[in-house]
């Protein structure tokens, strides 16, 4: 007879490790999404780019995790997710060593395009390993690593920034952002050295027939007593989706208009309360606000770094504690008031003086503590819960191309509507580039909270200690959200 705790302790060590691995595909999507922050102001000084030319850039990333994101599945079904990780490694690697190569913008443009390719994959290749190969008690905390290690990855590529970044004048200023991106290839190496040893997923395995190596996975990730209920399980699944083909249009169905809408919704008012307008210009809001030089404005871009990773953590303890729709109110809440005193400080920036750095700062603080704690874990949860079994895959895709698109979308016109919204004789000059004033944009996103406070009243539901069968079923009886 086996020893039950030691045998216990023995594969959760395993799976544990084989998610964190894996999860470094987490990390290098939030080190190459937050890793532009500090390199836009030096390249765009070096090869002299209106800010138009940066958010074409920033936003090429963008497209490119789209056209990933929308590729991957099929592929991922062909190959098995374990390769498709590992091409993932491979262009994240090139992607990161060609952005640092690049001698012009329009090669830049194509480099961040490429790699944000690898981004889309990684975003949904890496979770669907985890999901599928850990057990199913403490899946829900390893999915939730990837999440995490997004964050990190982001606060990560704030440091690194700062390591490389120079003050002006100093030697080699113009070309000190080429090692931010060549950095990128260092997880990208880890991920791929790390997945060479680990196996392909049980669930991909039984769905290409290969039962023996899927008992031989099992055995090593999965409880001992379980493994025949796992396996048996899974070949039940199996053959039901092979008898079950799904079709994009079946998530139109009239019952299932109500979570489609929840999905798209609730990733619109994630990205546009501007959320990633922090994470890829915060070092260009911070420059505004007055800091002196790029050098310090990546600096302070540092702590918005760290500030996301600790309410990220905070919110993994939350979110089943205090409920989703409780959780959404307090963090969009906070997030109107902080959008609205940012745009209060910009608008007033002549009168407050140099006191506008520290203010603005600190705000900024706030904003990103009250999205780490809601809206950034719930968009991904949400989507998660809404749909029915059968469209599940197809719904979670919807509300994933939703955010990226959205989060495109906010990452292209952030300048725009800077210039748009700025009222006159406000401008923020530096260096004799004109830049707007950010207040409007502000104003803008934190009317958008409000108008996600108003939608969320009638559309969130609460999913909190409800089966997926319970929530199926509360659609199939065409009842509202707020029913649930």
């Amino acid at each position: 007879m086996n020893n039950r705790p030691g045998v216990t302790r023995q594969y959760r060590f395993l799976v544990v490790v084989i998610a964190t691995i894996a999860s470094t595909g987490g990390l290098l999507f939030g080190f190459d999404t937050g890793v532009i922050s500090g390199a836009i102001p030096y390249f765009q000084q070096r090869f002299r780019l209106g800010n138009d030319w940066v958010e074409l850039i920033t936003t090429a990333g963008l497209l490119g995790a789209v056209i990933g994101a929308l590729s991957v599945g099929r592929v991922a079904d062909l190959i098995g997710r374990k390769k498709v990780i590992l091409a993932a490694a491979i262009v994240f690697s090139i992607g990161a060593v060609w952005s640092g190569m690049a001698p012009d913008e329009r090669i830049l443009l194509l480099a961040r395009f490429f790699l944000g390719i690898a981004i889309g994959v990684s975003s949904f290749a890496v979770p669907l390993y985890i999901a599928e190969i850990s057990p199913a008690r403490i899946r829900g905390v390893l999915v939730s690593l990837f999440q995490l290690l997004i964050t990190i990855g982001i606060m990560v590529s704030y440091f690194s920034d700062s390591a490389f970044a120079l003050p002006e004048g100093a030697p080699g200023y113009a070309e000190c952002w080429r090692p931010m991106f060549y950095v990128g290839v260092i997880p990208a190496l880890i991920m791929f050295v790390g997945m060479i040893f680990l196996p392909e997923t049980p669930r991909w395995l039984i769905s290409k027939g290969r039962e023996e190596e899927c008992r031989s996975i099992l055995m090593k990730v999965e409880d001992p007593a379980l493994i025949e209920d796992v396996l048996s399980r899974m070949k039940a699944e199996t053959a039901l989706d092979s008898d079950n083909r799904v079709r994009w249009s079946d998530v139109l169905q009239p019952w299932l208009r109500t979570p489609l809408f929840i999905a798209i919704g609730i990733m619109f008012v994630q990205q546009f309360t501007g959320i990633n307008t922090i994470i890829y210009y915060s070092p260009k809001i911070f420059l505004m606000s007055g800091f002196d030089g790029a050098r310090a404005a990546i600096l302070a871009s540092i702590s918005v770094g760290v500030v996301n990773v600790v309410f990220t953590v905070l919110s993994l303890f939350l979110v089943d504690r205090i409920g989703r729709r409780k959780l959404y109110f307090v963090g969009l809440s906070g997030m109107v008031v902080a959008l609205l005193a940012m745009s209060s400080c910009f608008a007033l920036q002549a009168d407050l003086g140099d006191a506008v750095k520290q203010i603005t700062i600190a705000l900024v603080w706030i904003y990103c503590a009250f999205f780490a704690l809601s809206l950034g874990p719930l968009g991904w949860l949400i989507i998660s819960e809404v749909f029915p079994l059968k469209v599940r895959g197809i719904g979670t895709s919807i509300g994933s191309l939703a955010c990226w698109l959205f989060n495109g979308l906010v990452a292209f016109t952030f300048f725009k509507i800077v210039r748009a919204l700025t009222l006159q004789g406000t401008d923020i000059v530096i260096r004799g580039e004109n830049l707007g004033n950010p207040a409007g944009a502000f104003g803008l996103y934190a009317l958008v909270g409000i108008a996600g406070l108003l939608w969320g009243y009638f559309y969130l539901p609460e999913t909190k200690g409800k089966s997926l069968e319970r929530i199926e079923e509360h659609w199939r009886k065409r009842r509202s959200p707020r029913q649930l």
